[in-house]
């Protein structure tokens, strides 16, 4: 199993949307980076992921599961853009900010902390047990 954090902005899809989704979940559409794709294109049916507000509340507040494989962004007729789909498995009790991330000495090599434009990125077994921890799970 991979580990990944998906980004979005609660102005455009908030942790209770995808939430209201259920056991069907919703395509992560929109994303035109190149790397953030060919992340997705990496993903496998069950692996997990945290749900990233970014913006104002720039914390981790969920976490998802992929439920379908990378298939062509139904948002776009251009054919290089793909997605996966996501369900949400559970709520992060304490939303995890990017500041905890950042001031966690365990978590400097985290992409999130270095790397926080990227939408959609892997996140490493002792990072995700990490994130885990400092939101109550």
């Amino acid at each position: 199993m991979q580990y990944w954090l998906f980004k979005s902005e609660a102005s455009t899809w908030s942790w209770e949307d995808q939430v209201a989704k259920g056991a069907a979940g919703e395509e992560w559409d929109g994303v035109r980076n190149y790397q953030a794709r060919n992340n997705m294109r990496l993903m496998k049916i069950g692996d997990l992921g945290f749900f990233y507000l970014s913006q104002k509340e720039k914390s981790v507040v969920g976490i998802i599961e992929v439920c379908a494989l990378a298939h062509p962004d139904s948002t776009t007729d251009d054919v290089r853009w793909e997605c996966v789909d996501i369900r949400a498995v559970q709520s992060v009790p304490t939303p995890v900010t990017l500041d905890m991330c950042k001031n966690d000495p365990r978590l400097t090599d985290m992409v999130l902390v270095n790397n926080t434009r990227l939408s959609v990125q892997p996140v490493s077994q002792t990072e995700w047990n990490i994130v885990r921890e400092l939101g109550g799970l």
